[in-house]
């Protein structure tokens, strides 16, 4: 064990959560002893081949990195409700030598990140990541770095990995660093964030209003455990979605976001299915290049009731996840009022409705790279598609969660669904469901129901 000490200038030392925080905090309490997925982040980094690898000068990038980014050096009193900058520490360094069939360290390092992020950060006391060094010799070959999720999103964690790179390759960064979790804390505290946060209330209060109350069908006892995650791997998915996202105009998250919209409300028996969505909040004004934890639920209505055709929902689906990300910068406190005084749930139990994640790295929206992509080669590819069981869980916030994950083979339909609703061969249906209708749609019209078997 070593550490990367950092000593940074002193500006904002105390400051209020972010909204975003908060928002996590809520999410943690509800999720209990499984909230160890939502709190953790894996990455790992490779040194470049141009860097020098030893340990000294890869402590000293990971120094600067800290020292550049104070939310990397902030700890969290969540029952406070305050955040605290330190301007000088150390952060805890582990070297681990890579396996001697592991020249590269690319499996020590997988096995490591697991490791790290076993157990839950204790985060008044603790920075908010930690890091290994993976070696082979006296060179650093992998860095290992778990992020803890209170004080940074995903797009904020991939702004800090290619800072950490220049670090390794440069040793210095020109100029500042964009807005970090304590300048964001006191901006939503301004006037102006209020009045936002005001308005986004109003929009979920009606939203919520228009959707229905029971969404899937139970359709038998639960398992133990409760919720079940499947995955569903395809690469005639991957190549459905490439086409109709070039046809139509629209991007690959809206595809997914209409297919997957259209299967859960024929599944549902409703016009009207509401699905709730991350959102990065990148496009809120100052907050483009932001370190900080900003990304929050959004929710998209999506009304079916005059039963379009696929393509003609599309654009329809693209609006109004506008609105929804439009609506998805609030003060979680706000939000509770709101829907206590509507006489509302909010986030409470299990939510019947639908949440999906789009947690690509670098999803390519239109690009094919020369892939076969006549209807013959993609149902053929479509007999190919894989399903698996994956991890089991007692406890979670929503009937379905859909995640579209980055997968070797293809694209990944990763499915977490209560037991009693959805066990793994209803769940696999359901995948199914959604893989059917986007390479039906990728080559034809398809009217409504958009699935000619009623589940």
């Amino acid at each position: 064990m070593t550490a990367a000490a950092f000593t940074a200038e002193q500006g904002i030392s105390r400051a209020p959560l972010t909204w975003g925080q908060r928002a996590l905090l809520t999410a943690v309490k509800r999720r209990g002893p499984s909230s160890s997925t939502l709190i953790s982040i894996r990455r790992i980094v490779a040194v470049p081949r141009r860097a020098s690898g030893d340990v000294t000068s890869v402590l000293r990038a990971i120094s600067a990195l800290i020292e550049r980014h104070s939310s990397l050096r902030t700890l969290i009193h969540f029952e406070e409700g305050i955040q605290e900058v330190l301007a000088v520490g150390k952060q805890p360094v582990t070297l681990v030598p890579a396996d001697a069939t592991d020249p590269d360290g690319v499996a020590t390092a997988n096995e490591l990140a697991w490791r790290l992020a076993d157990n839950l950060f204790d985060h008044q006391r603790e920075l908010p990541q930690r890091i290994a060094l993976v070696m082979t010799g006296e060179q650093v070959r992998q860095i290992v770095l778990v992020f803890s999720h209170t004080t940074a999103d995903f797009q904020a964690i991939e702004r800090v990995l290619r800072d950490l790179r220049q670090l390794l390759l440069r040793g210095e960064i020109p100029g500042r660093a964009g807005p970090q979790s304590a300048d964001i804390g006191l901006d939503e505290a301004t006037d102006r964030r209020q009045r936002r946060s005001e308005r986004a209330t109003r929009y979920w209060v009606t939203s919520f209003r228009r959707l229905p109350t029971e969404t899937l069908p139970e359709v038998g006892p639960a398992h133990q455990p409760r919720w079940q995650r499947c995955l569903l791997t395809s690469a005639a998915v991957d190549v459905a979605v490439r086409l109709l996202a070039r046809t139509h105009q629209v991007t690959s998250s809206t595809v997914l976001l209409t297919a997957v919209a259209g299967t859960f409300a024929r599944w549902s028996r409703a016009d009207t299915c509401g699905i709730y969505t991350m959102v990065n909040n990148r496009a809120v004004d100052g907050h483009q290049d932001a370190v900080a934890k900003l990304n929050q639920l959004g929710m998209v209505v999506v009304d079916l009731s005059d039963r379009p055709s696929f393509a003609t929902a599309l654009p329809r689906v693209w609006h109004a996840a506008l609105e929804a990300y439009r609506h998805a910068y609030y003060d979680p406190q706000h939000m509770v009022s709101a829907f206590e005084a509507a006489g509302l749930r909010y986030m409470t139990g299990v939510s019947p409705h639908c949440y999906i994640n789009d947690i690509r790295l670098s999803p390519a929206d239109t690009d094919l790279f020369g892939r076969d992509v006549s209807e013959a080669s993609v149902r053929e590819a479509m007999r190919h598609s894989k399903f698996t069981l994956a991890e089991a869980i007692d406890n979670f916030t929503w009937r379905l969660r859909m995640e579209i994950v980055d997968a070797p083979a293809g694209l990944g339909l990763a499915l977490t669904g209560d037991t009693a609703y959805l066990p793994p061969p209803v769940a696999e249906r359901f995948l199914r469901d959604v893989e059917e209708l986007l390479i039906e749609a990728a080559f034809r019209e398809v009217p409504w129901p958009w699935h000619p078997s009623a589940s």
